[in-house]
């Protein structure tokens, strides 16, 4: 075939077409593997070294830590810092990003250290990473457990050592659990019965016999709250009653309370199968539990609740408005002026930046319809907001109003390739227009629709712009459900995959230390979007195959 003719044939539109598909395939699937690889990469059990350093003065110290990341710096960059090297060492020096922990102490959790101060390096085997709920990882050398006043040493340091945490952590979760769960039920009744009395007063109605029994409810939740608060605080005691010893870097012996200790690890003394297994509950409890230190430490479970309740809800709402609207447009509405203007006014509302409709939603969800909800069923609780703040309803219904064009679009598109045959058919056998429609026509588009709602679900998961305007908050350690009537808190504020990953990256005080949680909470976020697009694609795909027979 002479070149002429090839290019006529159309051959090498179809084979640029399919290399740029497979360009953007592989560039899409290289971006997620570099996320996933950068992110799981921080749970796994790294090694630590132990160096021994000159400092600028030529003194020799101690340094304890792991690895964090290597890079070959210009020697004439270093010398022109006031950096003075004894010889010459060429035009590169390799430095070392440490990361110490050891907060307190030391000042700084990464400090760089270069290759020619290095006197030796080694690997102890005896060197523990103490995870604690504050000022971050302790890096040193067990030495001894202080039970009940007694200093203990430990001859078999895992066993004896972790025996002693696994105690401090079941104590202290017990404690967190009456915390959360009776103690926090008190607190929310005896604020129920506050915004009772406050109403009754606001009506002229609050009565000596309401008063009294009002004091008398109160007094006996107060009652059962100091039971529970004597509990609680004998649960924390017992849980710090233990200390460890340990030698840090310094040389010097430390008493960490048991109590601020979450667990151990003995890196060095891993193999790979004990490595695999540390990787994995890392993962667990990344995903499980709470946020700790501004955000750069813990898990990210009231992110990941919050981001998948406040999509679904967006759902709920976005498809019965979205599919009405478009039956509306494509089913009733007559051909004119108007309906043209009101589609390109769909459309152009997909095109929106959406920051615009996060201020839109503030203005007119929160401040407008909010404040008049708080003004006619809450006035006992004002001059404190409930509806009238930033909440997940007001998220969920911004985010509606942002994917409507999408599913309206996606639904018309599936409702203009139903043929026109198949609804006169069943006006012909007698059903009425509303019955064609419930019956025949929004089954046959119902795969249109469920491709519309994957799309309004993949672009809600991911805004973060105007969620920062009516709902999403930094840290909000109640969840939008709990086991307080009426157990769906739909005014609360909530957490958000998109703006942790913001917040952790762009606002923590420690860049460092958050850097592997941004990539872990994006591949998290990845794979929570990936999860309910394939739910709602099997979704899509057996109403597909269930109303196939009725387009033959």
């Amino acid at each position: 075939m002479s070149t002429g003719k090839w290019f006529k044939s159309g051959s090498p539109w179809i084979w640029m077409t399919g290399g740029a598909v497979s360009i953007s395939l592989i560039a899409v699937l290289g971006l997620l593997l570099m996320i996933a690889w950068r992110g799981l990469s921080y749970f796994w059990p790294a090694e630590i070294y132990q160096w021994e350093l000159n400092d600028p003065n030529g003194q020799p110290y101690t340094l304890i830590g792991e690895i964090y990341d290597s890079e070959e710096v210009p020697t004439e960059r270093l010398i022109a810092a006031g950096h003075d090297f004894e010889s010459l060492t060429g035009d590169t020096v390799k430095r070392y990003l440490v990361k110490t922990g050891n907060r307190e102490f030391v000042g700084l959790d990464f400090r760089w250290i270069l290759a020619t101060d290095i006197i030796s390096r080694s690997k102890p085997e005896n060197i523990a990473v103490i995870e604690r709920s504050k000022n971050g990882d302790f890096f040193g050398y067990p030495i001894a457990v202080i039970e009940n006043g007694q200093r203990l040493p430990l001859d078999d340091v895992e066993s004896s050592f972790e025996s002693h945490i696994e105690r401090a952590v079941a104590l202290n979760n017990d404690a967190v659990k009456l915390q959360k769960s009776e103690i926090g039920s008190i607190n929310y009744a005896l604020e129920k019965l506050r915004l009772k009395e406050r109403g009754y007063e606001l009506d002229n109605q609050l009565t000596d016999k309401r008063k009294l029994a009002l004091a008398t409810q109160r007094a006996e939740l107060q009652a059962e709250y100091l039971l529970l608060e004597k509990q609680f605080f004998t649960l924390r005691e017992e849980a710090g009653r233990d200390s460890v010893v340990i030698k840090d870097m310094r040389g010097m012996e430390v008493t960490l309370r048991l109590d601020s200790i979450l667990d151990v690890t003995y890196a060095n003394r891993m193999g790979l199968i004990s490595k695999v297994g540390h990787w994995f509950v890392g993962i667990g409890r990344f995903v499980s539990d709470d946020p700790r230190e501004a955000n750069t430490e813990g898990g990210v479970f009231p992110a990941i609740f919050g981001t998948v309740f406040m999509v679904m809800l967006m759902a709920v709402i976005v498809t019965p408005f979205g599919v009405v609207a478009a039956i509306y447009l494509h089913e009733y509405a007559k051909k004119g002026p108007v309906t043209k203007m009101i589609r390109i006014a769909v459309i152009n509302l997909a095109g929106v930046p959406s920051i615009v409709y996060g201020v839109f939603g503030l203005g007119f969800f929160v401040y407008m319809f909010g404040g008049t909800l708080d003004q006619l069923f809450y006035p006992e609780a004002l001059p404190t907001p409930t509806f009238g703040s930033p909440g997940v309803i007001w998220s969920a219904l911004t985010l509606a109003i942002l994917t409507l064009p999408v599913v309206i679009v996606s639904t018309e598109e599936g409702l203009s390739r139903i043929p026109s045959a198949v609804r006169q058919g069943s006006l012909a056998l007698g059903a009425t227009k509303a019955e064609t429609l419930w019956r025949i026509v929004i089954p046959m588009a119902s795969p249109a629709i469920m491709t519309g709602l994957i799309l309004a679900v993949a672009r809600a998961a991911g805004e973060v712009a105007p969620l920062m305007l009516v709902g999403v908050v930094k840290l909000a350690p109640n969840l939008p459900i709990d086991m307080n009537f009426p157990f769906v808190h739909l005014e609360r504020k909530f957490m958000h995959l998109g703006f942790h990953i913001y917040d952790v990256g762009f606002q923590s005080p420690n860049v460092e230390a958050a850097r592997p949680l941004v990539y872990a909470t994006s591949f998290l976020l990845v794979s929570v979007i990936v999860s309910l697009n394939l739910t709602a694609i099997a979704v899509r795909n057996h109403l597909r195959e269930k109303y196939r027979s009725l387009e033959h």
